[in-house]
């Protein structure tokens, strides 16, 4: 049987139109989601009247909710459509946004919360960085930094959206346009180009010749099984340093724009400065990805996070509009890197086997973990009425996660099983 054609003549491998979906979508999802966080804690503190360490708390349930179901999300790609999955998530979504300018009591504060982080697990990064890895080999970081880069990019363009609306309409009234775009930005184009596997179009990852051991497109039984992988000692150490890396930065992104509109007096320079760090969140990614050709990931990783220390030293004791917004640049550079670099090293580690399972555990405990540091934040802020003692902290929960990875050891590549 002759093999089949890697791509149409002339044309370009459809694996990069995927990756230019899975970024469109991420682009909506994480600008609507993960970078309106920060956005939410001050609306629902300035118009909602709650306080900055029950808006904390309730946030922790984004990402209990958004770990519990990334674990579901990640046994249901392997039996499922993935196009049905993200279009529940976004609806799902898109209710919650829908329903957030009606927030008056606490258990509703915790619902909205719970509701949106469960549809935002179905929407973003697991079945977006699942599907890439699908799609190529050779190229998976450089494909798998561009789609990513989609993260950073929606933090550029909606949150000032995000803003505008709240201020000119109220959150009651810019809920509705925030969730309409959250349905229209992330369900027709899931339908009309994303495709779960390089088989469902006669293709193989990079777009080689097709042979027969590409199992559902992507070299399947390349790998090690669930059970091996999370009983290795690079998986435990690996995510337990992601757990205290994720758990400052996602603490960090909760209260960044509250921490500089105070520190500067000024809403839109607080959104300039998210924009900015998201900026600086893009070319983190795409030097990442050049950059992961040339150096071991691991070794850039510990990098990464020794850069992502030093920012929360320099935010504990930075004031001033424009100090404030180069340090959220720098920031926003490790931001990118680390939030890429899961998906692609636990590929490397563990290949495709299990793939979607073994991330999607790594990412729950993290993810649950993440809950902690937004809600431990505002505690001590309202305690030490200030950031410097919570910034302080989030220094001790980085280097915590820089130790840990330094712990785990080589990533050593599995051998490859015979199918």
């Amino acid at each position: 049987m002759d093999a089949a054609p890697d791509r149409p003549k002339g044309g370009l491998f459809y694996g990069w139109y995927v990756v230019a979906t899975v970024f469109f979508i991420q682009t909506v999802a994480c600008g609507l989601g993960f970078y309106n966080l920060s956005v939410f804690l001050k609306a629902f503190v300035s118009d909602g009247g709650f306080s900055v360490s029950a808006v904390s708390s309730a946030n922790a349930a984004f990402f209990l909710a958004n770990g519990i179901a990334g674990l579901a999300v990640g046994w249901a790609l392997d039996r499922y459509d993935p196009r049905i999955l993200i279009t529940i998530g976004a609806i799902a979504s898109g209710v919650a946004l829908a329903c957030a300018g009606h927030v008056r009591s606490l258990p509703e504060l915790y619902a909205f919360y719970i509701l949106f982080g469960a549809g935002y697990a179905a929407t973003a990064v697991i079945p977006g960085t699942t599907i890439v890895a699908r799609w190529f080999n050779r190229e998976r970081s450089k494909a798998i930094a561009y789609a990513s880069t989609g993260l950073s990019l929606g933090g550029i363009i909606f949150t000032p959206i995000s803003v505008t609306l709240i201020q000119t309409l109220g959150l009651q009234h810019a809920a509705y346009w925030l969730a309409f775009m959250f349905i229209v930005g992330s369900i027709p184009v899931t339908w009309f180009f994303l495709r779960a596997r390089p088989s469902d179009m006669g293709l193989a990852p990079d777009g080689d010749p097709v042979v027969e051991k590409h199992e559902h497109g992507g070299h399947l039984s390349d790998g090690v099984g669930f059970d091996v992988a999370i009983r290795s000692r690079f998986f435990i150490f690996c995510t337990i340093a992601f757990v205290f890396s994720m758990m400052a930065q996602v603490g960090a992104l909760a209260h960044q724009f509250r921490l500089i509109a105070e520190r500067t007096d000024n809403d839109h320079m607080a959104a300039l400065a998210v924009s900015l760090m998201a900026a600086g969140s893009i070319s983190g990614r795409l030097i990442g990805g050049w950059a992961l050709s040339r150096i071991q990931s691991k070794n850039y990783l510990v990098g990464v996070m020794v850069l992502q220390t030093f920012s929360y030293a320099l935010f504990a004791i930075t004031y001033g509009s424009v100090p404030l917004v180069i340090v959220s640049i720098m920031f926003g550079t490790t931001v990118g890197n680390i939030q890429m670099m899961l998906p692609l090293i636990m590929a490397e580690a563990f290949g495709l086997r299990a793939y979607a399972r073994i991330l999607s555990l790594a990412q729950m405990l993290i993810t649950c973990a993440n809950a902690f540091g937004p809600m431990v934040v505002g505690v001590l802020y309202e305690r030490g009425s200030g950031y410097g003692v919570p910034f302080a902290f989030l220094v001790c929960m980085s280097a915590l996660g820089l130790a840990a990875m330094i712990a785990a050891g080589p990533a050593g590549v599995p051998a490859r099983r015979p199918t």
